[in-house]
């Protein structure tokens, strides 16, 4: 392995190791939204990938992961954001989706190959309980649904399959 590789691999966890700005328990390696960090001729190309083509929250995510490189000695640094393909639940790391259920957050359905699952409840994430409603399809961010538990009582956010 090259030094190049190694400094490669440090970017790698210094960009990925940036919190969610709308879920700050999470980070953008735990969402899957960093997809890929490359040297480019001496400069480091960091490649992050939306939730969804118009999250607000893109913007920062960019800068800070700029100044979290920049704090880590890496000075000219690009993030590029693609749309294609398209960000998926799927690349959320089971770390993340843990992380979500203890910050109170039903986390999306794990997908695997093959037929698609229809998802028949969400369980709440205080009693586990797959008696939930719906009650808003958008939630404290668009990527999350405002649900209730029937036998709690208690309203959370359920990150939305995509």
């Amino acid at each position: 392995m090259t030094v190049a590789a190694l400094d490669v691999e440090r970017a790698r966890a210094v960009a990925g190791g940036v919190p969610d700005p709308e879920v700050p328990v999470l980070t953008i390696a735990d969402l899957g939204v960093l997809r890929a960090v490359e040297e480019d001729g001496g400069r480091l190309r960091v490649t992050v990938t939306p939730t969804y083509s118009g999250c607000p929250a893109m913007d920062a995510i960019r800068d800070d992961v700029v100044r979290a490189l920049a704090a880590e000695g890496f000075g000219d640094v690009e993030v590029v954001t693609v749309l294609s393909p398209a960000w998926t639940t799927a690349w959320m790391s089971d770390e993340g989706r843990r992380k979500l259920a203890a910050y109170g957050i039903a986390p999306p359905q794990r997908r695997a190959d093959g037929p698609v699952l229809v998802a028949l409840s969400v369980r709440c994430p205080q009693c586990g309980s797959p008696r939930t409603r719906e009650l808003a399809r958008f939630g404290s961010t668009s990527c999350k649904a405002l649900r209730q538990c029937e036998d709690c009582r208690e309203p959370f956010d359920h990150f939305k399959d995509h």
